[in-house]
């Protein structure tokens, strides 16, 4: 694994969260509230053509209960 994060945008996150069985429950603004039948949440920032900063989404990965490895495999598992 390299060591920083494969950039992606809100909007891809939220795709890509969704095709893992999240769905989106409220919209407010630029922000994506998406939660999990077995209970994880977590509030995505969607800025169109902008990538989420390294910190905000090690918290949504945090929040959603996957690790770096795992966000990568799907990352590009996806594309």
């Amino acid at each position: 694994m390299s060591p920083r994060l494969i950039p992606i945008t809100g909007e891809e996150l939220v795709r890509l969260l969704q095709e893992e069985g999240f769905q989106v429950v409220r919209v407010r603004g630029s922000h994506v509230r998406l939660r999990h039948p077995d209970g994880r949440a977590t509030t995505v920032p969607v800025h169109p053509g902008e990538t989420l900063r390294p910190g905000t989404l090690l918290a949504i990965l945090k929040d959603v209960g996957w690790s770096k490895e795992t966000y990568e495999q799907k990352r590009l598992g996806s594309r």
